[in-house]
């Protein structure tokens, strides 16, 4: 039975002498796997269709449990993420987060849109993308983080706070001693990616640290690309 979904390329593998097997997001269907026969031979019609972040109306043909990739018609292939490895890094940062949390079967239309999105802010040298994405990516597993008054006493927190992972949520200073320290900055760029006030750059990056420490502490898994993009933008910047 054929049947088509619009998906994001999350990754590719070499299979034999030619040929990949690719794991991809879809709205519907949520995470599966495909082969892609013959793409790696120069010329081949689908190359595209493995490339990384490739965007695309996949038409698949399934026979026996798997699923072939037959045609693909290209949304956005993305192509200015691989132009830059800063950039490139932050996109990885994106796909291995859908990899990490998408389940075969599952709907992932929330997921899908906020990857897409995130990919076309980092084509477009966004500074919050990559954090809105991950408040998207956690409040689709579950694990929303919460940038209003704080829990215990009811006031916006500022000054010295502190985040309570089991909570996801900012505290005050002095009504959760126990939590970890939080930064002002931190506290302002997440506000500011749900769109209340501004982000210093700073506070991107401190907020990208939290955001995977609290991604890695929910979900039980590293995302080892972001550490790589924290990286080389503290390079960049000395």
């Amino acid at each position: 039975m054929d049947f088509k979904a619009d998906a994001l390329l999350l990754r590719a593998v070499d299979y034999g002498e030619n040929d990949k097997i690719a794991t991809l997001l879809t709205a519907e269907r949520g995470k599966i796997s495909a082969s892609l026969k013959g793409v790696k031979k120069a010329g081949a019609k689908l190359r595209f269709a493995a490339q990384p972040f490739c965007f695309a109306e996949y038409v698949f043909a399934a026979r026996g449990g798997r699923n072939t990739v037959i045609s693909a018609s290209l949304y956005d292939g993305f192509f200015a993420l691989c132009e830059d490895v800063a950039r490139y890094y932050a996109a990885a940062v994106v796909t291995d987060a859908c990899d990490k949390l998408a389940l075969e079967g599952m709907r992932a239309g929330r997921l899908l849109v906020a990857a897409v999105t995130a990919l076309e802010g980092l084509c477009a040298d966004e500074p919050l993308a990559l954090v809105k994405f991950l408040l998207a990516a956690l409040a689709y597993a579950g694990y929303p983080v919460q940038t209003d008054a704080c829990p215990a006493c009811g006031r916006l927190p500022s000054g010295r706070m502190r985040f309570s992972f089991a909570d996801g949520a900012f505290f005050c200073d002095g009504c959760l001693p126990d939590a970890v320290p939080a930064s002002e900055s931190t506290f302002s760029a997440l506000r500011a990616a749900m769109g209340q006030g501004e982000a210093t750059q700073d506070g991107i990056v401190r907020a990208l640290r939290l955001l995977g420490a609290y991604f890695a502490r929910q979900v039980g898994a590293e995302l080892s690309a972001l550490s790589e993009y924290l990286r080389l933008e503290q390079a960049q910047r000395t």
